[in-house]
């Protein structure tokens, strides 16, 4: 038995605009509260280069290095009186990491000397892959 003989169903449609709304609220409140800077502890400029940027590996060991020579080692100033507590301090970051690559952040303006002290400490604590971090001229 049809009791709706004269009537025609009406055809299901889903609204999109509400979904968009809050899509944007959600991109605008990311865009706001996200933070677009690496590295805070250290002001450096870093040395230009034309390379591609590569992604972040979760088994790095970011090493800075100001102009004034301070190290920032993961997030954390040191002052070291050689090259062997530097060492120590990198095989503590380091830890159970397996192949640990080192990322070294200079100042363009840093000496010569503090990113071989660096590179230095890498060698005695075991981590034998390196890399430097740059910034494009773009």
């Amino acid at each position: 038995m049809n009791f709706q003989r004269g009537r025609s169903k009406e055809d299901l449609e889903i609204n999109l605009i509400p979904l968009i709304d809050v899509l944007l609220v959600i991109l605008i409140f990311l865009m706001i509260t996200t933070t677009y800077s690496k590295f805070a502890e250290l002001q450096i400029n870093l040395p230009t280069a034309d390379a591609e940027k590569q992604l972040e590996r979760p088994n790095e060991i970011n090493v800075m290095v100001s102009s004034d020579g301070r190290y920032v080692i993961n997030h954390a100033g040191y002052t070291f009186k050689s090259v062997d507590d530097l060492a120590q301090v990198m095989r503590a970051a380091a830890g159970e990491q397996k192949e640990p690559i080192v990322v070294i952040s200079a100042d363009a303006k840093a000496t010569h000397q503090s990113v071989i002290y660096v590179m230095e400490a890498s060698r005695l604590a075991g981590l034998a892959h390196i890399s430097f971090a740059t910034q494009t001229t773009k």
